[in-house]
């Protein structure tokens, strides 16, 4: 379990998109937000892991237009929420922490969903990772499974809540300072587009 733990360390501990929505959604509409994101995420990588049990990756695998047509909507997507945060207006991320309610909630869980569920990578990760660190003579191989998906979500879900609370202490640094504030959201916004460039040129499974 320990080096099934630093495994999990490792890539939680990479930037990549969910990373990124996190300290964005974080630093513009604040903890509550940011933590619902996370959420978001965590029931995607759950997902995930009941995908990888039932074989959805061997199906990306024995026929790849499955896994092209998850890969680019999940590049659309990320392409669709840089460019938003790309247009977004200046005033907007002053004030938009004051206008939360329970559909924003939904929206912010959604675009964590969303985020990670369309990224066909995510599920491949849990396809390979998990059977490396199941085995018959430690019992039930459905338990073993079920178990390492619980720890993959949980710790998923601790960095994430992390990640929540850096976006909200980066909103604190830069309420003071307009001008960085516009360059971290062009940077955030750039960054999010790129990744959706990469996903949709993404070739091998």
């Amino acid at each position: 379990m320990t080096a099934f733990l630093m495994a999990l360390a490792v890539v939680y501990l990479l930037p990549g998109p969910d990373m990124i929505l996190l300290l964005q959604t974080g630093a513009r509409q604040g903890r509550t937000m940011a933590l619902a994101t996370a959420l978001g995420l965590a029931l995607a990588r759950g997902c995930h892991v009941v995908l990888a049990g039932l074989g959805l990756a061997v199906l990306f695998r024995s026929a790849p237009w499955t896994f092209d047509l998850v890969r680019l909507a999940g590049a659309a997507y990320l392409f669709w929420i840089g460019l938003r945060l790309l247009q977004a207006e200046a005033s907007v991320l002053a004030v938009e922490g004051e206008r939360q309610h329970s559909r924003a909630y939904w929206q912010a869980l959604r675009r964590g969903l969303f985020t990670n569920l369309l990224n066909p990578k995510a599920l491949l990760f849990c396809s390979v990772l998990l059977p490396q660190f199941v085995s018959p003579e430690a019992g039930p191989l459905v338990l073993q499974f079920a178990l390492l998906g619980v720890v993959l979500v949980a710790v998923g879900l601790a960095f994430d809540t992390g990640y929540a609370l850096a976006g909200e202490g980066l909103a604190r640094w830069l309420g003071q300072r307009p001008l960085v504030q516009r360059v971290q959201q062009w940077l955030f916004g750039t960054v999010l587009v790129g990744f959706g460039v990469r996903l949709a040129l993404l070739r091998d499974i």
